[in-house]
């Protein structure tokens, strides 16, 4: 049960990073000449940040989101990696209370500032964590 719980977590954690991804290549237009002006400020007003750095609000949310799509791609990897190299079960515990932790708080930010599409996707995660959690301490991963 436990070997299942991981797998469900690492399929939502690379599935987010996916479909996160997919942001990037989507094209921004308006719809009207009020979404066309934001669009045109977001992307093309640069701010002075100080020491020379100048960058638009659109660059730096394309950074922030690029971000998340890395924390999700990560805690993918890092667990694919640990069962390919056949982690011991005393770890297991450990690791997923880490990412319980922070998926909860990506979670939880995610619930306060976005939309419905990521919060259901890290919810996901959050609750896979959780399950995998749970599934650590009471089953190994050559059980059934």
């Amino acid at each position: 049960m436990f070997r299942k719980s991981l797998f469900v977590l690492i399929t939502m954690q690379f599935l987010t990073a996916f479909f996160h991804s997919l942001s990037f290549f989507a094209k921004q237009e308006g719809r009207n000449d009020t979404e066309k002006q934001l669009l045109d400020l977001l992307v093309n007003y640069k701010q002075d940040l100080g020491m020379g750095i100048h960058r638009s609000t659109f660059e730096l949310f394309t950074g922030l989101s690029l971000c998340f799509t890395l924390i999700c791609l990560l805690g993918g990897l890092i667990n694919v990696y640990f069962l390919r190299q056949r982690l011991p079960q005393e770890f297991w515990p450990g690791l997923l209370k880490i990412e319980v932790v922070v998926y909860g708080a990506v979670f939880l930010s995610m619930l306060v500032y976005t939309f419905l599409p990521p919060i259901v996707c890290t919810a996901l995660i959050f609750l896979s964590a959780v399950f995998a959690l749970y599934f650590s301490k009471k089953y190994t991963l050559d059980s059934k």
